[in-house]
């Protein structure tokens, strides 16, 4: 039986800024989110850091009792999962497993996107296919600035920073994206807003460009074979 070494989901979901695609189970976020983080700010004390929305597998390194285990979204072992992606993740974190146990400390984990195989948007990858964005010890994130601080030495990817400061709207934010910072081939899907306040993350809020069809390269939809963004022979 499969079982979730944290005890809960390794990520959860990011509500949707109006005019957004909703997928399956999605949802918008508060009409004062959207304010704060598009238009104005409560004070002094918010930060709006948005950054471009990457189109993999959401995946985790964690270090649970002392182990480094690689897991899925929903808080499973990699190499449980029916999908043939998720068992090179744990291949690539297992050849990756020092730099995994120097940054993380017990109970911690590193979130991010496995960008090996394609879903909506292929990519030619400059960098390694796993793109981190989240610092997390169960349900608390590290801000932006720390979980630099904590994974810049370690030489992993983060997202594209498209803009840090006041708020910015989503239509500056669209022109922005039009070129990756990741090297995608078809259109970038969108962009995560981070909405920090004295040095603590209050909410994220997401945009995904209406025309954005899901999993159009994923075998199990397009009835075709898999899109590798990736060398697999190198896992």
């Amino acid at each position: 039986m499969s079982i979730k070494p944290l005890g809960h989901k390794a990520y959860g979901s990011i509500p949707h800024l109006s005019g957004s695609r909703l997928g399956e189970g999605d949802h918008h976020c508060e009409p004062g989110q959207e304010k704060i983080a598009t238009e104005k700010t409560r004070d002094k004390f918010d930060l709006v850091i948005v950054q471009e929305k990457l189109d993999g597998s959401n995946c985790s390194v964690a270090k649970v009792s002392g182990k480094i285990v690689a897991l899925s979204r929903a808080g499973y072992l990699a190499e449980t999962s029916p999908f043939e992606q998720h068992h090179y993740f744990k291949n690539w974190v297992e050849k990756n497993k020092t730099r995994f146990e120097a940054l993380l400390n017990e109970g911690e984990r590193l979130v991010g996107e496995w960008l090996m195989q394609a879903h909506s948007t292929r990519y030619v990858l400059l960098h390694e296919p796993f793109v981190v964005f989240d610092l997390m010890k169960k349900y608390e994130r590290l801000c932006y600035h720390d979980f630099l601080l904590r994974v810049l030495p370690f030489e992993f990817i983060v997202p594209r920073l498209i803009h840090i400061g006041q708020p910015v709207g989503i239509n500056w934010v669209l022109k922005q994206i039009e070129t990756s910072g990741h090297g995608a081939v078809d259109k970038v899907e969108g962009a995560v807003w981070r909405v920090e306040r004295k040095s603590k993350v209050d909410f994220l809020v997401k945009y995904v460009r209406h025309d954005k069809q899901d999993g159009i390269y994923l075998p199990e939809i397009s009835g075709k074979e898999a899109v590798w963004n990736y060398e697999r022979s190198l896992l």
